[in-house]
């Protein structure tokens, strides 16, 4: 499959916009590829579906960065390579210093455990007919925990910690029998039954009311801060990235086009994708119930057959033509840990620049 992998990313290391030794690093995710084979017809290939197209990402013990970006742009088939679910087609991920890409049975039971997992649907991740002592207390079975009072007091220590109190009025309790924040709430504690020192939420609170919303994102952030966890936030509406996350990644058909720190992106917003998707969060201040926001019309390409050069020159207004159809934009460096991917901005320094453009 590699030899479809044609783009090869090189980086300027005088306008790196990450600080720090590679040491301090939890997960150093580098031109990573992940690409599904399309069944065959016959004798001819059918081709690829590049769901994640040459990404890099890094993340410290304790620090939380948000992953943004319609549905189909990549970000939960990153999340499942990360956890490897998928195997990636090309470039590598360390976690906790240790490459990972090629991990098999055992250890990638160990990596498992280090990764704590929060799933977008609270009442479809948890099983009808377990109770919550059972729900909770499985992946410490699972993982060779044996003494029954072990796991008791570490199903009970869990309940606290996500403020399910008191803890007798819901170890016996089924998923049905709790509210969708409650239920969300036993995610996250068998999430962190095994201490990970790393949280992947996927959208986990997309399917909460409002008004539970804000609650688990405290939650989750108090955890963080609590267990010292790295946490990677997955989510397509960048109003909850404010409560929750120190930088922002933004993806669209499978590429990073734009990465800052969450305040810097928010307010010196770069990418046209990203103004797009900042125009589409909702405005609470009732002043502006009536104000209309322009998106780009269209859908996003297929990531079969994507559009040569930047892959939302379709959309874009801004387009510039002979270059944003042709080629891939670089990566330009905006200061301050600023990144975008995007012609516009060709004036400012290359951070990373491509030896090919895409065909």
């Amino acid at each position: 499959m590699t030899e479809y992998i044609k783009n090869v990313a090189v980086k300027n290391p005088d306008l790196s916009v990450d600080d720090g030794e590679e040491d301090n690093f939890i997960l150093i995710i580098e031109n990573l590829k992940v690409y599904f084979e399309l069944r065959k017809r016959g004798i001819q290939h059918a081709g690829f579906v590049r769901a994640v197209d040459g990404v890099d990402l890094k993340l410290r013990r304790g620090e939380t960065i948000a992953i943004v970006g319609e549905s189909g742009c990549g970000k939960t088939s990153l999340m499942k390579t990360i956890l490897r679910i998928n195997t990636p087609t090309g470039g590598t991920i360390t976690f906790d210093g240790e490459i990972i890409n090629d991990l098999k049975s055992n250890d990638l039971k160990n990596l498992r455990r280090k990764i704590g997992f929060v799933q977008q649907d609270p009442y479809g991740a948890l099983a009808p007919f377990m109770d919550v002592q059972t729900i909770i207390e499985e992946p410490l079975k699972i993982n060779g925990v044996k003494d029954r009072n072990e796991r008791y007091e570490r199903v009970r220590q869990a309940l606290e910690e996500v403020r399910l109190t008191p803890v007798e009025d819901f170890l016996k309790k089924f998923p049905h029998q709790l509210s969708g924040g409650q239920q969300q709430r036993v995610v996250i504690a068998r999430a962190m039954i095994l201490n990970p020192i790393l949280l992947v939420a996927d959208e986990p609170v997309s399917m909460l009311d409002a008004s539970v919303r804000v609650e688990i994102l405290k939650l989750l952030r108090t955890l963080q801060e609590e267990h010292n966890l790295a946490v990677i936030y997955i989510t397509h509406d960048l109003a909850t990235v404010r409560y929750f996350s120190e930088f922002i990644y933004v993806m669209y058909a499978g590429q990073v086009i734009e990465k800052a720190p969450e305040s810097q992106l928010i307010n010196e917003t770069a990418h046209p994708y990203s103004h797009a998707l900042l125009a589409a969060t909702s405005d609470p201040d009732p002043k502006n119930v009536d104000e209309f926001q322009e998106v780009p019309a269209g859908e996003p390409p297929s990531l079969v057959a994507p559009p040569a050069g930047c892959r939302f020159h379709p959309r874009c207004d801004q387009m510039i033509s002979g270059l944003c159809d042709v080629k891939r934009p670089s990566e330009f460096d905006l200061g301050n840990k600023h990144t975008v991917a995007c012609w516009l901005f060709k004036d400012r320094p290359v951070v990373y620049d491509f030896e090919t453009p895409e065909s």
